[in-house]
């Protein structure tokens, strides 16, 4: 079908077989229920103008003189960028384009009919349509004041200034958030193909090597993910190898990164007759790593375990004695380590991630050794499993709340199951997360305590299958994660660009759209600062940061801190204002102001996704004058 009005209109201002009259037939047609907009060419804006003029002569006697000529209209569309951009409107001007009169004696119609009677016939619309375009082009040129001092702009009657800094797109090495590598560091090479390993997480590590940026994977990150078996770190009872992860944290550390980390009861399933078991007293034949000493104390095991045969049993007092103790002892060395971003509370079965054959009751005994040691350090619960509820139920509303961490994001397999149709069969995506985030008791839960997410297999393998990454990413939004682990496998190249903007959106991402402050003051008096937060990530900081401005003046500089919690910063916009005082010990005169989230030490440690120059890790922001 035909356009409305393009036909005739098309017609009336191009050849009959020229190449644009073809073309333009075949962008006016569509199929039924769609439409493509028309978008004329300059020349023809310009030949529409003057037919126009020549059809309403009282229009044209108040424009200039040489208006009924193209020359005219093609100096005055091209004077400014204003008139250039009115060009671009014409282009695309209903009245030009699917309105355009079958007939140029018509052209009146087209205008006068949205305003009848006298209105019309004062001021046609027409007339100020084109009057529009003369009005911008004669628009004064704005005088430029010489800037001699930073305030030259303001008059003398301004009291307040605005700042508004223009928004990053770029790259935060911000902390606390975003991609994970795993089992290894930041520039450390990605598996050599698509299988990655949940075994143990780096022994031997060279502390010398360079931060440098990742290959075929988020290029800079600032957090690791390692975890061991159990019998690596407590490889004698009561005697530790905390080498392990001593230089775990020191190599992230050199990296620009903190460790996410957990103890595994066990990771892979043991053949004794491969690998003699050291331990008096064990199992028969096969059984798992847990550490051989474990069997001496008496320690019982099912004969059908999940995933191997002779599994600990996870319910025996000894077993909460002497893994409970690990723990303990895993706190009491590293419970608020600064560089030991979160430990998982895994408490049994293979991973530490389904709990074994635990009872809810033995799941809640272990959480609450957990909850008991680490005072300090961030810790994550396995979603679905009865110590996450527990941990919900204890810790939710507390100072102190538990995050949550789920295994197998982006699960959009459609697997060929028996019996069901094509695509509806159970994965994580639709069955799992939905159903155990509200049978936990963790909807709210990450607005106060971060979201980990683990991939299913990882990036190459989603790709393979054809998995739809928009959906996947679509859903890491809603759940508000904060930190994404996919275990350091590649990112195919079609991949990458999307996955790198993903990057910078999960947790915590602050633009700010205006600060509002008083042009000068005087050392000691009151100063009110207003703010307009932007959190455009998609999950709050659950860190205690501060945000504060540094004052300084010459070699003199002076930080005062905002009382305000950035905790609360939640996505969306977030307005607050306090009143501060100006430092006193500045001279006459002008004060330059610096803005940055600190940390404990007045370090900036958090910086904000707007452009503009950093002094010393702060960002430069204003002056003030000191009265």
């Amino acid at each position: 079908m035909l356009v409305g009005g393009c036909w005739p209109a098309c017609q009336a201002f191009a050849p009959k077989g020229s190449l644009f009259f073809i073309a333009r037939i075949a962008e006016s047609v569509t199929l039924v229920g769609m439409s493509k907009p028309i978008i004329l060419t300059s020349k023809q804006v310009i030949d529409r103008i003057l037919s126009l003029l020549a059809a309403m002569p009282d229009v044209a006697k108040t424009m200039p003189q040489g208006c009924q000529t193209k020359a005219f209209w093609q100096e005055l569309f091209g004077r400014n960028a204003r008139t250039r951009r009115l060009m671009e409107t014409f282009q695309e001007l209903p009245a030009f384009t699917e309105q355009a009169p079958t007939k140029a004696a018509r052209w009146r119609e087209v205008f006068d009919k949205d305003y009848p009677g006298t209105l019309a016939v004062k001021l046609p619309e027409a007339m100020l349509t084109l009057q529009a375009v003369i009005k911008a082009a004669e628009a004064p040129k704005p005088k430029r004041i010489a800037m001699k001092r930073w305030r030259d702009g303001y008059d003398a009657t301004q009291e307040i200034q605005r700042v508004r800094p223009v928004e990053s797109d770029e790259y935060i090495h911000n902390p606390h958030r975003g991609t994970t590598t795993f089992q290894r560091f930041q520039g450390d090479p990605t598996y050599a193909a698509w299988a990655t390993s949940d075994t143990h997480g780096p022994l031997e590590v060279d502390l010398s090597a360079p931060a440098t940026d990742n290959v075929k994977y988020i290029a800079q990150t600032t957090l690791s993910y390692c975890r061991w078996p159990w019998a690596y770190l407590e490889p004698k009872k009561g005697k530790y190898n905390w080498k392990i992860v001593d230089q775990a944290l020191a190599v992230a550390h050199a990296r620009g990164q903190t460790l996410q980390t957990r103890f595994q009861p066990y990771t892979t399933r043991v053949n004794y007759d491969v690998t003699p078991c050291t331990a008096k007293r064990h199992p028969p034949e096969k059984s798992v790593n847990v550490p051989d000493w474990y069997w001496d104390t008496g320690g019982k095991w099912v004969e059908v375990g999940t995933y191997a045969p002779h599994e600990p049993d996870s319910n025996d007092p000894l077993y909460l004695k002497h893994f409970g103790e690990f723990i303990r002892a895993f706190a009491k060395r590293y419970d608020g380590h600064p560089d030991l971003e979160s430990v998982d509370m895994a408490y049994a079965g293979f991973w530490g991630e389904s709990g074994g054959n635990s009872t809810a009751q033995t799941a809640c005994k272990l959480t609450d050794i957990y909850l008991a040691s680490f005072k300090k350090t961030q810790l994550l619960s396995m979603l679905g499993t009865p110590g996450s509820k527990h941990a919900q139920t204890r810790t939710g509303h507390t100072a102190r709340p538990v995050g949550w961490r789920a295994d197998c994001f982006g699960d959009l397999k459609t697997w060929v199951a028996p019996g069901v149709p094509a695509g509806l069969n159970w994965n994580h995506t639709f069955d799992a997360y939905p159903m155990e985030i509200q049978k936990v008791g963790a909807k709210d839960a990450w607005m106060r305590a971060p979201v980990t997410m683990e991939t299913c297999g990882n990036v190459a393998t989603w790709f393979m299958s054809d998995l739809d990454l928009d959906v996947i990413m679509r859903e890491g939004f809603r759940y508000h994660m904060s930190v994404f682990m996919p275990k350091s496998a590649f990112f195919p190249q079609k991949f990458l660009a999307k996955l790198s903007e993903f990057e910078k959106k999960i947790g915590y991402r602050f633009a700010l759209r205006q600060m509002r402050l008083p042009l000068q003051s005087a050392p000691g008096k009151k100063v009110n600062v207003q703010f307009f937060i932007d959190n455009v990530g998609c999950a709050p900081i659950y860190r205690q940061y501060a945000l504060a401005l540094r004052f300084r003046q010459g070699k003199l500089s002076k930080i005062v801190r905002f009382k305000q919690d950035i905790r609360t910063w939640l996505p969306g916009h977030t307005w607050f204002e306090e009143n501060i005082l100006m430092p006193a010990g500045f001279k006459k005169g002008e004060v330059k102001l610096d803005l940055a989230i600190l940390d404990e030490a007045n370090k900036p440690k958090v910086w904000l996704a707007i452009k503009g120059e950093k002094v010393d890790g702060w960002h430069a922001m204003t002056s003030m004058d000191v009265v």
